[in-house]
């Protein structure tokens, strides 16, 4: 076992990688915590850019064929991680590092049961820093996501989030969900859990990711909101 697993799901992101992964690298190895980074290439058409620049900086790479979305790629990279604790975040690494060690304290020494990156809070420095464009499809997504829901947890799609190993199990053998809206369906499950979560503020560093398009998936991410209040009436939620 290590202490930290950071799994970063990745399609079609060898540039990020390439220009972020030496930052995320070179933070761990100063780290007092033993650590592994697994990038999950999700069926991407840059497989052998993606894994050369994964190995070259000391990452895992895992990898299979067919895209199938952001919310499978965590759940096929916990399978093959070691740690304590599970992190994941975006191919850009957009967040200062810093988060990292805020989430990992809580976690260990506050015996949070997950923590999730919140842009919106006072202290969070992300909007004024982005497009007007990007800050729109973020507000409308997080208004519906926050008011219908999770209600009290407006952000579900910050690109970090942390987990006790034993919670990510636990989350992540009933998710049902493959793509974007995994995560909104990872903090529902958490809040029907009665799971401790901490929000915690977050810096903007990178913007070299792809990112939600409200015109792009903004349909698809509608009708799985749907499943989750569907799969939840099923009972496929339970505890496993």
């Amino acid at each position: 076992m290590v202490d930290i697993s950071i799994i970063i799901p990745s399609y079609n992101s060898s540039f990020a990688l390439e220009k972020n992964l030496p930052y995320l690298m070179q933070f761990l190895k100063a780290c007092p915590f033993s650590s592994e980074v697994i990038v999950v290439d999700d069926g991407s058409t840059d497989k052998q850019e993606t894994e050369k620049k994964s190995k070259e900086n000391g990452a895992i790479y895992h990898s299979y064929k067919k895209n199938k979305g952001k919310g499978f790629a965590i759940k096929e990279g916990f399978k093959k991680s070691k740690g304590e604790i599970i992190l994941y975040t975006d191919a850009d690494i957009p967040f200062e590092t810093d988060a990292i060690l805020t989430i990992i304290n809580y976690i260990q020494q506050k015996e949070f049961d997950l923590v999730i990156g919140d842009r919106s809070l006072e202290s969070s420095i992300y909007f004024s820093k982005v497009s007007s464009k990007r800050r729109f499809g973020s507000g409308f997504f997080t208004f519906i996501v926050g008011r219908f829901i999770t209600t009290g947890i407006t952000d579900t799609q910050c690109g970090l989030k942390g987990f006790k190993r034993a919670i990510a199990k636990d989350l992540f053998e009933v998710s049902q969900l493959s793509g974007f809206t995994f995560d909104v369906e990872i903090i529902y499950v958490s809040l029907k859990r009665n799971y401790d979560i901490k929000k915690i503020a977050v810096s903007l560093r990178s913007q070299d990711g792809n990112s939600v398009s409200v015109l792009k998936h903004g349909i698809p991410m509608a009708f799985d909101l749907l499943k989750i209040k569907f799969n939840h009436l099923k009972g496929r939620y339970k505890k496993r």
